[in-house]
């Protein structure tokens, strides 16, 4: 099942995407996507529903984050060996936490304003997690249990500030619109394998990144079972899982993002995002 939220920024609604591609509203059936939303029983019964029987929304609706009120934006660095190598860091045995903050959550085709100052601004195509059940000291072997689905995500970085103004890489990573995420929630049961999914990423379609979620050097399972030890993770909270070598840091020259400058991006199974990069204003 692929849930969406759709409608002008700030009057979002719930829907699905049905077998055809179509926008089929489900706001008499659920009030948002997102927390309580999220719980197996609840997909269970929207599961259940005739997509035909819905409202269909217009195409051109624009769409919106499939997660409402994102409570946490937790995120796995280094999680590729190309990538670490290409960026100069050492291969981690564990995995690298850092966070995102809520208020840099982004549409998946909404603008992405270039942040106050930046002058190293990156892509990053990447796999994210979504809880749907509360996640207290889990099994690796039961983790995945408490994951409502899986969504395309960007984590845009600023490059200077994350690695130039020292401290943690949060101020790098949490600029608003620095958190593209969808266009669609697709729920556990319709991703047959996440360890197995391709992804890419064009930058004004030159492919700068190529890569696949087998590569990982930690399973989405093996994260949320990592997390969970330090941290509850509640239903609606997001985890980023790491990107492969391709990001503009890692060109010879590098190479950063400008204004007019257009992201493409996509997962297996988990549809497509396109951004355009803007100058800095007020959000």
């Amino acid at each position: 099942m692929k849930l969406v939220r759709y409608g002008a920024r700030g009057a979002e609604k719930p829907g699905l995407i049905d077998e055809a591609g179509a926008i089929r509203d489900l706001s008499t059936h659920v009030t948002d996507i997102g927390g309580a939303a999220l719980a197996p029983d609840t997909l269970a019964k929207l599961a259940a529903l005739d997509p035909a029987s819905l409202p269909l929304v217009p195409r051109e609706t624009r769409l919106a984050t499939p997660i409402a009120n994102v409570r946490s934006f937790i995120a796995v660095g280094l999680n590729f060996v190309d990538h670490a190598k290409e960026g100069g860091f050492d291969i981690p045995g564990q995995p690298v936490l850092f966070n995102k903050m809520a208020s840099c959550v982004n549409g998946p085709n909404d603008d992405v304003i270039i942040p106050k100052g930046s002058t190293k601004l990156d892509w990053e195509v990447e796999l994210a997690i979504v809880i749907g059940t509360r996640a207290s000291y889990v099994e690796e072997a039961d983790a995945l249990d408490y994951v409502a689905g899986f969504c395309l995500s960007n984590d845009l970085s600023e490059r200077a500030f994350q690695l130039e103004h020292g401290g943690q890489w949060m101020k790098g990573k949490s600029a608003p619109t620095l958190g593209p995420l969808g266009p669609w929630l697709v729920t556990r049961d319709d991703i047959a394998d996440v360890q197995n999914l391709a992804m890419w990423l064009d930058v004004n379609g030159t492919r700068m990144q190529t890569g696949s979620t087998a590569n990982m050097i930690f399973s989405a399972a093996h994260i949320v079972h990592y997390i969970s030890q330090y941290m509850a993770l509640e239903p609606g909270d997001i985890i980023t899982t790491g990107t492969p070598a391709g990001v503009g840091m890692g060109k010879k020259p590098p190479v950063y993002l400008a204004a007019g400058d257009v992201m493409t991006l996509g997962i297996d199974g988990l549809g497509e995002q396109r951004a355009t990069v803007v100058e800095w204003r007020s959000c």
